[in-house]
């Protein structure tokens, strides 16, 4: 069953959440949980801050970023990020629902780049880890459900520091795609929507500011090997 995004929002808003189980391998307690609302039964990851471990450079209430990435997305209407809500009232305590990405292959990026029906998407997604900063794009990040990709796990991002570490790099340099030009111009004029509800100021500054360098740059960014931290994730998976 395919729900509309704006039925998907409801239901993880507003539906009665009851707890699965631990997602396997998941780093911060990530949880299935089922989600019903008004007759509709569905699933979802639920991030609680509870069950976060906590980073020396990133803020306690990762989940916050997690909701922002799904506002990013929507702003940009790039359609990469599963549909991502707050919520306050989740069996252990705040946090975020994420719709579930049923039938997911084994996929990930290193077995999918080399598809030509799925550069313009992976394009899409290395811009918008630009201007979200994501400090952690690993290729296991993205899932395939036959039909489309996906883009999860996006905890770490929006620092105002650059942090950019991904492994897609192939479009470094390569010319900033038109419909980017009409994506980034709100943002960098300052329209941030429902972003300001998630990020702290300095946080939301950089986010314009990253927007704009972007529009100025006219190309994908090329990653600089020089600086303190590598521009890659590790493990690359």
């Amino acid at each position: 069953m395919t729900l509309e995004r704006d039925v998907q929002r409801e239901i993880l808003l507003h539906g009665t959440v009851t707890v699965e189980g631990r997602i396997a391998a998941s780093s911060n307690q990530a949880l299935l949980v089922t989600v019903e609302h008004e007759g509709i039964s569905a699933r979802a990851c639920y991030k609680a801050e509870a069950g976060e471990r906590p980073l020396w450079d990133f803020a306690d209430g990762l989940w916050r970023r997690e909701v922002a990435s799904s506002s990013l997305d929507e702003l940009l209407a790039t359609n990469l990020v599963p549909t991502t809500v707050a919520r306050e009232d989740a069996p252990f305590g705040r946090g975020s629902l994420q719709w579930w990405i049923d039938d997911a292959t084994e996929d990930h990026y290193f077995t999918l780049r080399d598809n030509p029906a799925l550069e313009e998407w992976f394009g899409d997604l290395a811009l918008f880890d630009v201007v979200a900063n994501n400090a952690d794009r690993k290729a296991g990040h993205v899932l395939f459900d036959g039909e489309r990709c996906w883009a999860i796990d996006n905890g770490l991002t929006f620092h105002e520091e650059d942090k950019l570490r991904t492994v897609i790099w192939e479009f470094a340099g390569l010319a900033l795609p038109e419909r980017w030009e009409d994506r980034l111009a709100p943002l960098a004029a300052g329209e941030t929507g429902s972003l300001g509800h998630f990020l702290a100021r300095e946080e939301l500054e950089m986010v314009i500011d990253r927007a704009a360098d972007l529009l100025a740059l006219g190309h994908y960014p090329i990653p600089d090997e020089d600086r303190e931290w590598p521009p890659y994730p590790w493990p690359l998976i």
